[in-house]
Formats: C-alpha cells, sequence, structure tokens
C-alpha cells in the first residue's frame, strides 16, 4: 500500500449536486431556497423560540414573583457531612473555608452556612460565614467553637 493508491471507503463520499452555480448545474435561479420571503434572503437566522409568527412561550407563560438582586446564596453543610469527615479521618480539631473547598464540599467562590442536620461528635473549631441556631449549639455543647467570618 502506498499513498499513491490510497481510496475512500465505499459509500462514504456522496456526489451531491453544487448549488448556485449557473442555470446549465440544474440548481441554480433561486439555488433550492424557493421564491420569495425570509428565508430565501441571505443572513436569514430565526430568532431563539420563534414559532413561526405564534406568541412564543417565553411571553404567553405569565410573570410572577420578584427576584431580589441582592439576595446572598449560601452553600449549605449539614452536620453529619462534617462528622463523615471527622469519621474518616479527613480532619482533626479545625475545619476552615480551605479545608471544605479541599473536600469539594463548597466552591472557591461560595459563601458556606453549617446547617443542624444531624450530629456532631467531634471537638472542632469551625470557621466558616454563617451558621444556624441549633447547629452553633450542637458545635459549642460537643466542646468546639462557631466562628463567623
Amino acid at each position: 500500500m502506498s499513498l499513491h493508491n490510497l481510496t475512500p471507503a465505499v459509500g462514504s463520499i456522496k456526489k451531491g449536486k453544487r448549488i448556485a452555480r449557473g442555470e446549465g448545474s440544474g440548481k441554480g435561479g433561486t439555488a433550492t431556497r424557493g421564491h420569495n420571503g425570509q428565508k430565501s434572503r441571505s443572513g436569514y437566522s430565526k430568532k431563539i423560540g420563534f414559532e413561526g409568527g405564534q406568541m412564543p412561550l417565553q411571553r404567553r407563560v405569565p410573570k410572577f414573583g420578584f427576584t431580589n438582586i441582592n439576595r446572598k446564596e449560601y452553600q449549605g453543610i449539614n452536620l453529619d457531612k462534617i462528622q463523615a469527615l471527622v469519621d474518616s479521618g479527613k480532619i482533626t480539631d479545625t475545619l476552615s473555608l480551605e479545608t471544605l473547598i479541599i473536600h469539594r464540599l463548597a466552591g472557591k467562590n461560595e459563601l458556606v452556612k453549617i446547617l443542624g442536620n444531624g450530629e456532631l461528635k467531634a471537638k472542632l473549631n469551625i470557621t466558616v460565614h454563617k451558621f444556624t441556631a441549633t447547629a452553633k449549639a450542637a458545635i459549642e455543647a460537643a466542646g468546639g467553637q462557631a466562628v463567623a467570618l
């Protein structure tokens, strides 16, 4: 086998007619675009959600409610997840935001809030953005500290 006798696989290449290359080609004139109308023009592209002139779904559906642009979104982490980290030996006495990022419980740009679901037996010094009242009470009952950033 040499470079001069390589051929493509059978059926992999289709010989199609080249459109808009003159009347003699059989695909000249309107170049398969039909006659007049928006889709026959160059540069045509329909808008996202366009439904042929029918009122689009995003305009038919009623809008309601309010989105506060100043809302702070917190990544919640329950006490049972923290206890699982202690049980597996990944943390011993302190739990900081960096530790949570390393163990992929929070992203580097996220605000973190400790939630009170579960039970914490280990004495830990936890430093994050916020705590619920039950979580703070559980951490301090176990002998640890809850420090808000």
